[in-house]
């Protein structure tokens, strides 16, 4: 029987399954990397029409996640942070994944402006579609919002990691997500899962195979949830296949908590 070799190096939640055997590691409660290292799967909301698949998928594989929420419109006509989403958060939520703000309204950065203040425009809620000022402490009222309704929904918290709509942001604005106790979570350039692009021009066994042979230690992988523009959905097509060739070339996934430049601001 073949053996798992766990990098010692690196200390985070690793199960890979080995020709039958589960590799855990020796010393509570850490478990150390795999042969290749680490990949961090994240998920941002979206028209949610993917969502129970995406759930479904990574508990299969025993893969924990990060999610960033905002109280987006979804295909059965309410929204993601509405009381009808509770019993979904919960699940995810007990089954171990990791969670942060997305912005509540999904609000979009445009620039900054003098004194501090920024050009927003929310694409949800009260205000959406219009370009606003706001300054730091109302974009971090924004941020918190999402962990309030979280906490309200489950009963539990997210972590201080926070993602800009689009990822569009500035020094300034990662600057005020600091100053309420937020770390900005982007995604490296091979974790674009792509599944926002049109896919007459990027079809899913293309995104498939750049994310495969794309991916390194260590790299944040960014998917949705569903969107509405895509004609053939990403996740029913890649995301299993995606495992599995990560898995092959010997990666283990972890949640951003594990991440080391995200530990930190991990709620424990």
């Amino acid at each position: 029987m073949a053996a798992l070799h766990c990098a010692p190096r690196m200390y985070f939640r690793c199960f890979r399954l080995l020709a039958g055997m589960l590799c855990l590691a020796q010393a509570a409660p850490a478990i150390a990397a795999c042969d290749s290292g680490a990949i961090y799967l994240t998920f941002d909301t979206g028209s949610q029409s993917q969502a129970q698949l995406v759930a479904d998928t990574l508990k299969k594989h025993h893969i924990k996640a990060t999610f960033f929420m905002a109280n987006e419109k979804t295909v059965n006509g309410d929204y993601t942070l509405d009381p009808a989403w509770a019993p979904f958060w919960k699940g995810l939520l007990a089954d171990g994944h990791a969670f942060g703000t997305h912005t509540f309204d999904h609000v979009y950065w445009q620039r900054d402006l003098p004194g501090g203040k920024f050009s927003v425009k929310p694409q949800f809620g009260a205000n959406a579609g219009r370009s606003l000022t706001w300054t730091a402490p109302q974009y971090c009222a924004e941020l918190n919002r999402v962990a309030e309704r979280f906490h309200e929904l489950t009963g539990g918290q997210i972590d201080h990691f926070w993602r800009a709509p689009g990822g569009k942001v500035s020094p300034a604005l990662l600057a005020a997500g600091a100053s309420c106790g937020y770390v900005h979570a982007g995604w490296s350039p091979a974790g674009f899962s792509g599944d926002e692009l049109p896919s007459e021009k990027w079809p899913n066994a293309l995104l498939l195979q750049r994310a495969v042979n794309g991916l390194k230690d260590g790299d944040i992988v960014m998917a949705h949830l569903g969107i509405w523009s895509r004609k053939d959905a990403w996740a029913p097509a890649v995301l299993e296949p995606l495992i599995n060739g990560l898995e092959r070339k010997g990666f283990c996934f972890a949640t951003l908590r594990d991440r080391p430049d995200f530990k930190r601001y991990a709620v424990q």
